[in-house]
């Protein structure tokens, strides 16, 4: 991981107005939820030769309605089917925050330890489960997302005093480099190989209207480049913030039709994982 990446991100930030544009070939509708705490659409797109799902998602108290489901702290990964049932009521659950382990044993070079110091817990220099500090790593910026009183909230390097002064009640976190965009403003370092490889992908967006979100999960057909992303992103929604959860083999898309009891899989859960992300009424 290249150090000071962000802040080097953050001193030359790129419009994504000036990028190459996207192409939609395909935009089908395929799920509707409404009731008066959550709807959500899904959507089937196909975007730059790439099948994708847009899930577009609306609650009445996010700080509620958004839930957590993680595996066992420093023991071992989930399935994603398995953490997810853990979410009572939920509408719509993917996959959350990027991890250390044995297959995937790279962390920061500002990480204290080593890293089976992290084996099995979730990337981001503070981890945050219903409200309880799991870590907390002093003097490590903090980069990845939280969720709050009022939803979610994106950091980019944010000193962690200042990230827990807003007693956050969970956090999701991967690579340093995975917050995309800000206000129209692209975040995504284009020498960087992740980001302008296709690969699988989950990512999720603030929208300006309130309590509003939206996912958008790339699938193995060709795969999205996170350039690619930004572009449909800022064309479509024009979001506050866009942010790159983990994705390949990790990615999972489930969810619950109206009225019905069972969630069902979209997409992905090709591999364990440790920890999700649910909406529920």
């Amino acid at each position: 991981m290249k150090k000071l990446f962000a802040l080097l991100l953050l001193l030359c930030l790129l419009p994504l107005s000036g990028t190459a544009e996207y192409q939609v070939t395909k935009r089908n509708l395929a799920v509707k939820y409404d009731t008066e705490t959550l709807k959500y659409t899904l959507e089937e797109v196909k975007m730059n030769g790439t099948n994708c799902y847009v899930t577009k998602i609306w609650m009445a108290d996010p700080a509620r309605q958004i839930k957590k489901a993680i595996s066992p702290w420093h023991e071992k990964l989930a399935k994603a089917e398995d953490l997810a049932k853990k979410i009572t009521g939920a509408a719509v659950v993917i996959n959350g925050s990027g991890y250390v382990s044995p297959s995937y044993p790279e962390i920061p070079d500002n990480y204290p330890g080593t890293s089976k110091d992290y084996y099995y817990t979730p990337l981001g220099s503070i981890a945050v489960v219903d409200g309880e500090v799991y870590r907390n790593l002093e003097g490590v910026p903090y980069y990845g997302l939280t969720l709050e009183e009022d939803g979610l909230h994106m950091y980019v390097g944010a000193d962690n005093e200042e990230v827990l002064s807003h007693n956050p009640i969970q956090t999701w976190s991967f690579y340093e480099g995975c917050p995309m965009a800000v206000n129209g403003q692209s975040l995504v370092d284009e020498t960087w190989k992740f980001a302008t490889t296709r690969y699988i992908r989950t990512i999720i967006a603030k929208l300006p209207e309130e309590n509003t979100y939206v996912i958008l999960t790339g699938t193995s057909s060709h795969g999205l480049t996170l350039v690619e992303a930004n572009e449909f992103l800022e064309g479509e929604y024009h979001p506050e913030w866009v942010y790159d959860l983990d994705g390949g083999p990790s990615s999972a898309l489930f969810r619950r039709l109206q009225g019905k009891k069972a969630l069902k899989l979209i997409y992905g859960a090709g591999q364990k994982i440790v920890d999700v992300m649910g909406f529920v009424e």
